[in-house]
């Protein structure tokens, strides 16, 4: 069964950032790693499901035309809402997947630390979206603590290889240590450097 939402509500019960995404350098590092394994710097239009306090959504508004941002944790809604409010271009929603999916399309899906939290048939349904909701030449950011979590139905090793199984996309890029696991899948298999003409 995928995490009930009063594990979300207990942990912002009387705090903002329950996972001190502001302060410690394990979350300010993977952040930046994560903004660098973009393969494009900008984008037309980002969605980030599970933003949590929208830490990277503030970083991820920079580089798109517009950022769709949702969470099913009332308290992050609002969070999310004032960390984002100087951006015009970007919408917070309160949303529970894998049922409230947007109809929008996008050419990336930022799905970070939240794959973990879904049981299997949920995430295989969150899988089968986000390839109905990619653009032509769209991208799936997917990034998660790699050490097991008690209240989670998979670790992020299953849900990696659920979506590298399901997803039928090229991998494009890699990144794996002790502490996460990052990947990403196009639609556009070339290089960074293939597109730009180097190979």
């Amino acid at each position: 069964m995928s995490v009930d939402d009063r594990y979300f509500d207990g942990l912002y019960a009387g705090n903002d950032d329950p996972w001190a995404f502001r302060e410690r350098w394990y979350e300010q590092r993977k952040r930046a790693i994560t903004l660098a394994a973009l393969p494009r710097p900008h984008y037309r239009a980002i969605f980030e499901p599970g933003c949590a306090n929208a830490e990277l959504s503030a970083e991820l508004a920079l580089r798109c035309d517009r950022l769709l941002c949702c969470d099913t944790s009332s308290a992050a809604v609002a969070l999310a809402r004032t960390r984002l409010s100087l951006f015009d271009h970007a919408e917070v929603r309160q949303s529970r997947l894998p049922d409230d999916w947007p109809e929008e399309k996008f050419d990336l899906i930022v799905f970070s630390e939240i794959g973990y939290y879904l049981d299997s048939q949920d995430l295989t349904e969150v899988i089968a979206r986000i390839a109905d909701s990619l653009t032509a030449d769209g991208q799936l950011l997917a990034c998660h603590w790699r050490p097991p979590i008690d209240e989670c139905p998979l670790n992020a090793r299953q849900v990696h290889d659920l979506i590298h199984e399901q997803l039928h996309l090229p991998r494009v890029a890699l990144h794996q240590e002790s502490d996460f696991l990052l990947e990403v899948w196009s639609r556009e298999p070339r290089s960074v450097a293939a597109l730009e003409g180097l190979r």
